[in-house]
């Protein structure tokens, strides 16, 4: 697996910007300079109890907080990336994370293939249970029931889009001879990125249904020190992990001027990238113009593609 290089979109705003035409602007840069992944984010609505964004136990981030108030501006990640996908010709357009549960499966399903088809086979799904209960009580669901909500919405899914004449029971649904069409263009579908603590429940999530890994919480600061318990969990089910994927930040290292040193940030990839780190998050916004992205990140792009051999 070679690694890859991505990097937030910025698909929402803290109050409006009036103007959204910039984030199609930096996609366009991104696509022309060499960034592999973008990434948007999902919510739905917004409740007013934002202080369980730090609540670990709520599915939060200790000490985190969340970054808009109740009135941000969170345009929808599917919508945002048909729009990217429409203006790109080459990055991969990614959602980090998708709250999959809140969407019926069945249209899920319809909407992503329709993505990765427009987009040439661009598409991966990152998908995670979030954190806020009012997202859930306004869609109808049971917030305590997220995460066998998530289960079902992925198993559905990926049934629709591997079976040509699918069949689903359980968990209340029941259907067949259901044609979904058209199937993904990537073989068995869109991949999924399970995000999550590494805890039994998104371990399973993992083996049955992940092609990556988005570490959350702690985890997201060192997940190299657990790609090795995700690996012996997909051998223990019969799974290969040679091409499973795990993002991760960029250890950037900074020089005396608060830029970044790009020889000595370079010097600390090969052992992340050996551990199994395969996506590698640059923490800089994407300019909007594409000669000053070339001239602010162009160089970090190359020397991260000599770096990680490419």
């Amino acid at each position: 697996m070679t690694p890859t290089l991505s990097a937030h979109l910025g698909n929402f705003a803290a109050s409006d910007p009036g103007d959204w035409a910039p984030l199609l602007d930096r996609a366009r840069t991104a696509d022309a300079i060499g960034i592999d992944r973008l990434s948007v984010s999902d919510h739905v609505v917004m409740g007013e109890h934002l202080e369980a964004y730090g609540v670990p136990e709520r599915g939060g981030v200790e000490g985190g907080k969340q970054p808009t108030g109740p009135d941000g501006i969170w345009l929808e990640p599917l919508t945002v990336l048909t729009a990217v996908a429409a203006v790109t010709s080459r990055v991969r357009l990614s959602t980090g994370i998708l709250l999959a549960a809140l969407r019926r499966p069945v249209v899920l399903a319809k909407t992503a293939a329709t993505i990765d088809v427009l987009s040439g086979g661009r598409l991966d799904l990152g998908v995670g249970v979030g954190w806020q209960r009012e997202e859930y009580e306004a869609a109808g669901l049971d917030y305590s029931a997220r995460g066998r909500l998530l289960d079902h919405t992925l198993e559905v899914v990926q049934t629709l889009w591997r079976e040509q004449s699918a069949r689903f029971d359980g968990d209340g649904l029941h259907f067949e001879g259901v044609h979904c069409m058209p199937k993904p263009v990537q073989p068995g579908g869109v991949p999924f990125w399970v995000s999550g603590r590494m805890n039994d429940r998104v371990i399973e999530r993992i083996v049955r249904f992940g092609s990556g890994w988005i570490p959350w919480g702690d985890e997201a600061r060192n997940p190299a020190a657990h790609v090795a318990r995700i690996r012996d969990a997909l051998a223990a089910a019969g799974r290969d992990a040679s091409g499973f994927q795990v993002e991760g930040p960029l250890p950037v290292v900074r020089d005396a001027d608060g830029g970044i040193d790009i020889a000595r940030t370079m010097e600390n990839l090969p052992p992340l990238v050996e551990a199994g780190i395969t996506d590698f998050r640059l923490p800089a916004r994407v300019p909007e113009d594409v000669a000053r992205g070339q001239e602010q990140l162009g160089p970090i792009v190359a020397a991260f593609r000599a770096a990680v051999g490419r």
